[in-house]
């Protein structure tokens, strides 16, 4: 016999419970344990969410609690179409009771899970018409809502509206312009947060070190980590690892290492962000070091680390030591390999030129190859002058046909036609991206110079410092040629004119920003860049000579890895 007072931890303890509770002739009791056991169905996780459903549909008088309850519940799950068909009958039934305020948080949430957006507007405006737009609960889900819906802009509409706002409301913005690629307005956001007296929580911290990592504005991430470490914020492990990082994606993977030496209980997240880290900057016998190490602790590799086991060997060109990881993932790690733990093995195949052999590895795959992975293949046919090969798997699979929507594919191909001069073929692919609306991303650099994060597109005029900009480029490129450098006009994939083509390559964006950090940091003072994109041949010769004629080490993250530029010399050897 269960105890109607006791604990709850098992299902069967529940429905015994509940058994019990029907049998009572005390309505007030039947009632306060009826709400134990559904709570415990719907919220624990050693409950049933089938049966909390069942206790929902046998009120004889429905009740607005179990109704939260019951969405707040399904908005935890991997599908949380659930909440809304139950909030759709909170709407539209005559007996149903009405959403409050409690209600609507979760179900905003469903929606960001859903991206749902035109929902969610539409729940927007039932709660103004409800009266909630000054609850602060429910304005904190409208930003989560609209966040994670990729709509940052409407997100700050609403935080702009707000009269008063919590630690939540400011770490729910700053992460959603993070997620929304708004890095540095997420930084800005921080700053001003900071200015109002807001204290920030874990996760605040969390958001703002992403930014860091993301825009390489390492003195910003500096500052965060003196107030993590003056207000002792968050949990060692959770913070720690954010910190290892943003570090490492700034560049500093020394400060890296500092932060993963002083944690005392290192988890497998930890391990994993350094050997990250250290694979992307090309120390890849010091990842392999490091997960050996990991494993003499003890600790078993997750999938994000023998993603990042693979990268060291993508980045080193290991072949056989990088199929040995892949080929005892599953036997010996128990982690069953993903498409990006294929894409690993396919790029490193690539890259190492040995496209029979990367092409047999997809066509045998496991799992449904996706475009990036014949994108990958396609692009190392260009590479290595495989003409036909890369014709022939155009034809073939039909990129296009794959993800129609898709910007890669298209912008892809086009490079591929203008490579091998075929101009009228690059003009049809132009012409379909128009006619899908599709725009191909910019070449994008950013520099943080005294704490501000400087962004640049290719050609940029509109920096207000462009002028001096471009006449330091003037100057740079006077300096290159007396070095003997040429222009790999061949890198301009245009029908153009040559001197059209080198004027196109010295407005990278790289190089505006490398520009400006030579305008503004003393003689001698290394200069951080990051870009959204692979660095292009030309502009790689380029930092090389130019960290050997200013005497400037250059540290650049492209999308790839990064490029440590010491005296004329790159950290990735050309092989990138």
């Amino acid at each position: 016999m269960v105890s109607l007072d006791m604990e709850i931890t098992s299902l069967s303890q529940a429905m015994q419970l509940h058994a019990q509770i029907i049998k009572s002739p005390d309505p007030k009791n039947r009632t306060r344990n009826l709400t134990r056991v559904f709570t415990f169905a719907a919220l624990s996780t050693a409950g049933d969410l089938t049966y909390a459903h069942l206790i929902l549909n046998s009120l004889s008088t429905q009740n607005s609690f179990f109704h939260n309850t019951m969405i707040r519940a399904y908005s935890r799950r991997s599908d949380p179409t659930h909440a809304m068909y139950l909030f759709l009958s909170m709407l539209h039934q005559p007996t149903s009771t009405r959403p409050n305020s409690f209600t609507y948080p979760s179900i905003l949430k469903s929606c960001a899970r859903l991206k749902q957006i035109r929902v969610g507007k539409q729940i927007h405006g039932l709660l103004y018409k409800s009266g909630l737009e000054s609850d602060q609960y429910v304005m904190n889900g409208l930003i989560h809502m609209y966040s994670g819906c990729g709509e940052s802009g409407l997100a700050y509409k609403v935080f702009g509206k707000m009269r008063e706002r919590d630690v939540v409301s400011w770490t729910s913005m700053i992460d959603g312009f993070v997620d929304d690629d708004r890095t540095v307005d997420a930084i800005r956001l921080f700053e001003e947060m900071m200015e109002e007296g807001v204290e920030p929580n874990e996760a605040t911290v969390v958001s703002v070190l992403r930014a860091c990592a993301d825009a390489g504005a390492i003195g910003v991430g500096r500052r965060v980590h003196g107030v993590v470490e003056e207000r002792k914020i968050g949990s060692e492990a959770n913070v720690r690892t954010a910190l290892i990082d943003m570090y490492a994606k700034c560049g500093s993977i020394s400060s890296a290492k500092e932060v993963f030496d002083g944690i005392t209980n290192k988890d497998v997240f930890a391990w994993t962000a350094l050997i990250s880290g250290l694979a992307s900057h090309g120390l890849c016998k010091e990842a392999v070091t490091l997960f050996d190490q990991m494993e003499f602790y003890g600790l078993r590799p997750d999938e994000r680390t023998m993603t990042a086991i693979l990268s060291a060997c993508r980045n080193a060109g290991w072949v056989s030591e990088g199929f040995a990881y892949f080929e005892s993932m599953q036997a010996k790690y128990g982690v069953k390999p993903t498409i990006h733990h294929y894409g690993c093995i396919v790029d490193l195949l690539a890259r190492a030129g040995r496209l029979d052999e990367a092409e047999e590895f997809i066509r045998k795959m496991l799992v449904e190859p996706d475009v990036v992975l014949w994108r990958t293949l396609i692009w190392a046919c260009k590479v290595h002058g495989d003409i036909d090969r890369s014709d022939r798997l155009m034809k073939d699979l039909e990129l296009l046909k794959m993800d129609s929507y898709d910007c890669g594919s298209y912008v892809l191909l086009g490079n591929v036609y203008a490579s091998a001069r075929k101009w009228h073929d690059k003009a049809k692919m132009r012409k379909l991206m128009n006619q899908k609306g599709l725009l191909k991303p910019p070449g994008c650099s950013r520099i943080e110079v005294d704490g501000i994060v400087h962004e640049f597109t290719a050609g940029d005029s509109g920096h207000i410092e462009a002028e001096k900009i471009f006449a330091k480029l003037d100057e740079v490129e006077e300096r290159l040629k007396a070095e003997g450098y040429d222009p790999k006009l061949s890198e301009v994939l245009l029908e153009i004119d040559e001197q059209e083509k080198a004027s196109q390559l010295l407005h990278h964006s790289e190089k505006l920003a490398v520009a400006f950090g030579l305008i503004k940091t003393s003689p001698g003072t290394g200069i951080r860049i990051v870009k959204n994109l692979r660095s292009c041949e030309d502009c790689h010769s380029v930092m090389k000579l130019i960290s050997n004629i200013y005497q400037r080490d250059i540290i650049v993250r492209d999308r790839i890895r990064f490029h440590h530029f010491i005296n004329g010399d790159c950290s990735c050897k050309d092989y990138w």
